[in-house]
């Protein structure tokens, strides 16, 4: 078996990036931080998670992020699962984070995207069954 352990994300402001993240995963952490280099350049690093599964933040990032309306090659979004998307909709919003768009409508899942303050779309989606072929329709 082979399961996502961690993403590493170029920012442009750890602070930012955390607030967002902090709504969205209240129960993950920093779980460790430091100064490095990266290619002669130094950066700031956090790894913010919990005990499997975490996100990177480095902070040498310059310029934006990729246009998500065009078709540069890059990342187009990363997503997660929830129980509780609601939840996650209600965190982000007293975050002061919005719902950039919703998915398509279905009865065995509810998902919606957010634009991080880096720039990165995140899609949470809950499934409202746990039979594959049902949850993984695509119609």
């Amino acid at each position: 078996m082979i399961t996502l352990e961690h993403i590493n994300l170029v920012v442009s402001n750890i602070e930012q990036a955390l607030k967002f993240y902090r709504a969205a995963f209240p129960h993950w952490t920093v779980r460790g931080n430091g100064i490095s280099e990266w290619h002669g350049k130094p950066r700031n690093w956090v790894h913010f998670g919990d005990d499997y599964q975490y996100l990177t933040f480095n902070d040498d990032g310059i310029g934006e992020n990729r246009d998500l309306t065009g078709h540069q090659v890059g990342l187009a979004h990363f997503a997660y699962v929830t129980s509780d998307i609601t939840g996650v909709i209600q965190r982000l919003a007293q975050a002061g984070f919005t719902v950039d768009k919703e998915g398509i409508e279905d009865e065995y899942r509810t998902n919606v995207y957010f634009i991080d303050p880096s720039g990165y779309e995140v899609e949470f989606v809950q499934y409202h069954s746990d039979l594959p072929e049902l949850r993984n329709r695509y119609e």
